[in-house]
């Protein structure tokens, strides 16, 4: 008899739910996309829409129709009533017994939920700390896959140094991007982050933050920086959907400019909120 076992519980696989079963949770066979919504608007819906289309085919998921999703976001958002919001959905290629090469007539597994976002009103004030740590993901991160072991690893020692986010540095030694967030530096009235190549995701919020750049007056290079140029940049600060601008103010230990949010990361912080409304 092939069997299972849920903790201490054991069943019998023809009667498990498909949940235990979904390839997401086996290969993290999936990807997944984050929105968030401003005063009970959401911000940027289609582009992460189009985002999620890409990485979905990017994987050879198909079948599904965006157009479909994009009515389960809104009706999802509309039963929460949660004005500011963390939108969470991913699609897995489907449920079945563990085996790397999948039936080719699986049916894909939805999933979303709409929790509230924190108050980071205080990291915006005050600015955080970041600290570097060997990037280790996969060399396509260009895909927003449901493999975010390295992610979670590099938050852990960051988090171990009292640090609120890792900037992960590649072989060699160029900041590639944030744990979960885009990274950015400003020196000279310029501002500088990675460009979007393979192991880079094309962050949308990073799109904002290059636009608000430019209405303020900053020139845009995107170049990747090493941890040393980034310590000596004038400011510091990472950008992500649920966060959108935090100021960093110690970058491994370091100060950044003065120990506060520069001015440019506020100006730019009030042009991205003008994008919100």
């Amino acid at each position: 008899m092939q069997i299972a076992m849920i903790q201490d519980k054991i069943v019998p696989i023809t009667e498990l739910e498909p949940v235990y079963l979904d390839r997401g949770i086996f290969f993290g066979d999936g990807v997944y996309e984050v929105v968030r919504s401003y005063d009970g608007r959401i911000f940027t819906l289609e582009e992460h829409l189009q985002r999620f289309a890409n990485s979905l085919s990017a994987i050879e998921i198909s079948g599904l129709d965006i157009d479909r999703i994009r009515s389960r976001v809104l009706k999802s958002f509309d039963v929460a009533g949660i004005s500011n919001a963390r939108i969470y959905f991913h699609v897995t290629r489907g449920s079945e017994l563990r085996n790397h090469l999948s039936k080719a007539d699986l049916e894909p597994n939805f999933f979303l939920t709409i929790t509230e976002l924190e108050d980071n009103t205080q990291a915006k004030t005050k600015g955080i700390e970041v600290s570097t740590h060997p990037d280790w993901r996969w060399k396509r991160c260009d895909i927003k896959s449901l493999n975010l072991l390295a992610n979670v690893l590099a938050r852990r020692d960051a988090a171990a140094k009292g640090c609120t986010e890792a900037i992960l540095v590649d072989e060699d030694d160029l900041i590639t991007e944030g744990a979960s967030s885009a990274f950015f530096a400003i020196s000279d009235q310029t501002l500088r982050t990675a460009a979007l190549t393979a192991n880079i995701l094309p962050s949308i919020t990073r799109q904002f933050v290059i636009k608000a750049g430019k209405n303020i007056g900053l020139e845009t290079i995107e170049k990747t920086l090493t941890p040393q140029q980034a310590s000596e940049a004038d400011e510091l600060f990472i950008a992500s959907t649920t966060q959108d601008i935090t100021p960093v103010v110690k970058f491994d230990g370091k100060l950044i400019g003065d120990g506060k949010p520069g001015k440019h990361t506020k100006l730019l912080t009030r042009e991205f909120l003008s994008f919100t409304v």
